[in-house]
């Protein structure tokens, strides 16, 4: 095991050993959750449920996340958050198992529930060790590698996890995924410092805590920017797979291929837009993303009857630049943070994005409906929600205050002079 160090006198091995640790987890962790949409197909045709229904399951776990944030900022920054971090991952691997063990649709629901509820903490813990650990200027790197998680699970993960369901069954990937979960508790016991700085000197109340992070006006901000940020895409990413086999004729062995090339960009855009956001700003370059992504967003709910070549490129922008706006998009949320209250606002902000994902969710199931040939129609409808929403994050954005920017590294607030 590695020597105990504090989070201040981390090596630049070990932080690096720390970033991928955290990466690993959240991996797993978002493995869990996205496995989820390209097996829609399956449950629907397993359980007999409807489009709606699917999404419910989806949305099940989002927003039991979301209620474990809430209940999570209770209590978040009164305990260490190495060890937080591990009890809870501990108890999420557990309820991923009862996944893979349930027998039918009402216990794959509970057992979602279940996984939410103990998983909705995890990335808010991720990033605010991220934030507690690493200084500003290098922030936009560190978050890059840690959110290289979202495309090594689309680029590796989601394409085994089906390959799983299509060789055994559905409940395969599920298994898979707690036996990883099983090998990231070691590592993080073995690799995660110290991390209780944020417990030292002056203490506050749950609840005066509580209130002093929710009555900040730019914490207010922050909260209306993620869940701007995250339900832009949820009204089209749960329903791309049920479009796709209905609407552009793919089948199950073809399916794994969205997330196969769109991953396998990603894992380099990644590392290159986090680069980005240190060299340009946390603002301008979350601008750029933005915006470009509205022209594929649109564009995946218009590929019905177009090569498979134009719909793989057209998916494989979509995930590149999704991912890549989150990269400066959570940098912005983690610097709006005051330190001291850091872990209670990044738990609270984890419970604002859950609901706005699970709420996203279904929004995208009631505008979608098929009609008699089976074809999904309206899809791009929820584009365009997608459009208006991701519009108001970019107007939003540049009105959030920065914690932890040097004088000649600031970024432009606009509220600061007002």
């Amino acid at each position: 095991m590695l020597p105990t160090l504090t989070a201040t006198s981390l090596t630049p091995r070990r932080e690096l050993a720390l970033l991928l640790t955290l990466a690993g987890i959240q991996f797993t962790h978002i493995l869990d959750f996205m496995i989820m949409m390209p097996l829609g197909p399956q449950f629907r045709a397993l359980f007999g449920i409807t489009d709606a229904q699917f999404g419910l399951l989806v949305s099940a776990y989002t927003l039991a996340a979301g209620t474990s944030g809430l209940l999570a900022s209770t209590y978040i920054d009164r305990f260490s958050r190495n060890r937080l971090l591990i009890a809870l991952y501990t108890l999420f691997g557990l309820a991923t198992l009862a996944c893979g063990l349930a027998p039918g649709y009402v216990a794959l629901m509970v057992a979602r529930i279940a996984a939410g509820l103990f998983g909705g903490v995890l990335s808010a813990l991720c990033q605010t060790i991220v934030a507690d650990v690493i200084p500003f200027e290098r922030r936009g790197r560190a978050m890059g590698i840690v959110m290289t998680a979202f495309s090594v699970s689309t680029v590796a993960g989601v394409p085994l996890g089906l390959f799983l369901a299509a060789t055994f069954s559905w409940h395969a990937p599920f298994f898979a995924i707690a036996g990883m979960c099983a090998v990231l508790v070691a590592l993080a016991g073995a690799t995660l410092p110290p991390l209780d700085a944020h417990m030292q000197g002056e203490r506050h109340s749950t609840i005066g805590g509580l209130k002093r992070v929710l009555a900040d006006r730019n914490h207010q901000r922050s909260f209306l920017f993620t869940a701007l940020l995250m339900s832009a895409g949820f009204t089209v990413i749960p329903y791309l797979t049920l479009y796709l086999q209905a609407n552009a004729g793919f089948n199950d062995q073809q399916i794994p291929y969205i997330y196969l090339c769109g991953g396998a960009v990603t894992l380099v855009s990644a590392r290159l837009f986090g680069r980005m956001t240190d060299r340009y700003g946390k603002v301008p370059t979350f601008r750029v993303l933005a915006l470009a992504n509205l022209v594929p967003l649109v564009g995946v709910t218009l590929v019905g009857g177009a090569p498979m070549a134009v719909v793989l490129v057209t998916t494989t922008f979509m995930f590149m630049l999704m991912s890549g706006r989150m990269i400066p998009g959570m940098s912005i949320i983690t610097s709006s943070a005051e330190p001291r209250l850091r872990g209670t606002f990044m738990t609270l902000n984890t419970s604002v994005q859950s609901a706005a994902i699970g709420l996203a969710s279904v929004a995208g199931g009631l505008l979608i409906h098929r009609d008699a040939q089976g074809h999904v129609m309206g899809y791009w409808h929820a584009a365009l929600v997608g459009v208006a929403l991701t519009l108001a994050a970019v107007w939003l954005a540049p009105r959030i205050t920065l914690h932890g920017a040097t004088a000649p590294r600031a970024e432009p607030s606009p509220m600061s002079k007002s």
